[in-house]
């Protein structure tokens, strides 16, 4: 008996212990309730229509076939091809997004994308009340546009600071995907800062809260109902959500709201260099003890780099006050500093650190393009790395904006192919020292340290990059 009521008492203890630890577990799930309630009122479902061309047009000498009347052909062709020869008949186009409201007197938050091209767009809030938006502006480069409608004693979105989040901290979505107004979705910070292709400006927020079409605009909450975030890009191979998305951090959007709603557009500085990332061997090359900063593969001619001493292969590490670890890093924070203000520039140079002064420009309305062309009338050389070399013409170099390099006619099997180099590169430094025609190259390929990576800048269609070439070993 005693020995039963002993196993009976052990198993109730570990019994109670195995549910109070299921209690802490689930205590310490948050309850997104409350959230939703007090949040959910400053978001709003937007609509817009866009009147666009419809149909298509027939090939010249073609017609509609005459079917028989009533054929289901006839509706379909029709269509498609729209009546008779006339031009295509207009027609409406609708899209669905979120947004939210920034203020008590009617602005709305959400993305460029949704309202991109609307002829109207009409805003429907909490209250079911609906009603027209005026687009006071838009700014491609964040995604961000800025809405007001006319109303007064609205519930406004409490905004908070996506600079404190945390990765793997709880946010919250709220918006409409798929038309599915104020759906609320759940998930946590994945990552901080992502840059994304072409969006060179934003340092995203990327969580696995589910956002799909429809969600775009909406806010991304935190667990104190503070706006950190708007819902803006999904990475996604089907068109639906995978895991992937991407929010602009409130910083961010909020900034290009004011300047909207005072300016009508959007100033963003403007340093004037093209940047990739310092790779391992890149690092190795130019002394470094690891792989860090923006690695200047060009500096464009009258721009703030080139007027306050920047140079090609400086190595950016930190720019007013803030580190910059990956390339991604610079862009958003040249683009939100101050435009005239001094801030100070620390660069990697010739092995040693270097600070230096500029004052940032106003960005351009359009980022520069760089497009290299070969010319078939040059002599080739052959060298120890497996490329054959030219010498530019003049018309070259003014086209693109070099003083010297050669060009790269051929590559065969060696260290330049490893590197990643390709016929109609324009090499125009390598080991940190200008390139000047195929002569001098071909003295500097010799004298070239065996078993070492060494950098190399090219001029590659779409802009500069540097690679690191690993140089052989003496026969």
């Amino acid at each position: 008996m005693n020995v039963l009521t002993r196993t009976f008492g052990t198993a109730f203890i570990a019994l109670t212990v195995l549910i109070g630890a299921a209690g802490v577990q689930a205590r310490s799930l948050p309850d997104f309730t409350d959230l939703v309630e007090q949040t959910g009122v400053a978001v709003v479902n937007i609509s817009t229509t866009q009147k666009v061309k419809g149909g298509m047009q027939l090939p010249e000498g073609m017609e509609i076939p005459d079917l028989p009347e009533g054929s289901p052909f006839n509706d379909l062709f029709k269509h498609f091809f729209g009546e008779g020869d006339g031009p295509p008949q207009e027609r409406e186009a609708r899209s669905l997004g979120s947004g939210f409201i920034i203020s008590e007197d009617g602005y709305i938050l959400t993305n460029n994308h949704v309202v991109k091209d609307a002829d109207d767009v009409t805003v429907r809030l909490d209250d079911r009340r609906e009603l027209k938006a005026e687009v006071i502006g838009t700014d491609e480069r964040s995604d961000v546009a800025l809405l007001k409608i006319d109303a007064s004693d609205l519930p406004v979105a409490k905004i908070g600071k996506s600079e404190e989040l945390r990765v793997g901290e709880w946010v919250l979505a709220i918006g409409s995907p798929f038309g599915f107004d104020r759906s609320a979705t759940a998930g946590i910070v994945s990552a901080k800062g992502r840059a994304l292709p072409r969006e060179n400006y934003v340092p995203f927020i990327q969580t696995d809260v589910a956002i799909n079409p429809g969600n775009s605009g909406g806010p991304l909450f935190n667990l104190d109902g503070e706006v950190v975030g708007v819902n803006s890009q999904i990475y996604s191979r089907t068109g639906g959500f995978m895991g992937l998305s991407f929010s602009i951090p409130i910083e961010v959007a909020m900034d290009v709201a004011k300047q909207l709603r005072e300016h009508g557009k959007v100033s963003r500085g403007w340093l004037g260099v093209l940047i990739q990332d310092v790779t391992l061997e890149l690092a190795e090359s130019f002394g470094m003890s690891k792989p860090q900063g923006a690695l200047i593969a060009r500096v464009m001619p009258d721009s703030p780099a080139k007027k306050h001493g920047l140079q090609v292969g400086d190595v950016i590490l930190s720019f007013n006050g803030k580190d910059i670890v990956q390339s991604s890093k610079l862009p958003p924070v040249v683009g939100t500093t101050p435009i005239g203000e001094r801030v100070p520039v620390k660069v990697m140079r010739d092995g040693r650190i270097r600070t230096l002064t500029v004052v940032l420009d106003e960005l351009p309305d359009q980022d520069e393009a760089i497009i290299a062309k070969a010319d078939d009338s040059k002599t080739k050389t052959e060298n120890r790395v497996g490329v054959q070399v030219a010498n530019l013409t003049p018309a070259q170099r003014d086209e693109l904006d070099i003083e010297s390099g050669v060009l790269v006619e051929h590559v065969g099997q060696g260290a330049a192919s490893s590197a990643g180099m390709r016929a109609g590169d324009i090499i125009v430094r390598m080991d940190n020292k200008p390139v000047k025609n195929v002569d001098q190259f071909e003295e500097m390929i010799k004298k070239l340290p065996a078993g070492k990576s060494v950098a190399v800048l090219v001029q590659r269609r779409g802009g500069p990059i540097f690679m690191a070439m690993k140089v052989p070993e003496r026969p």
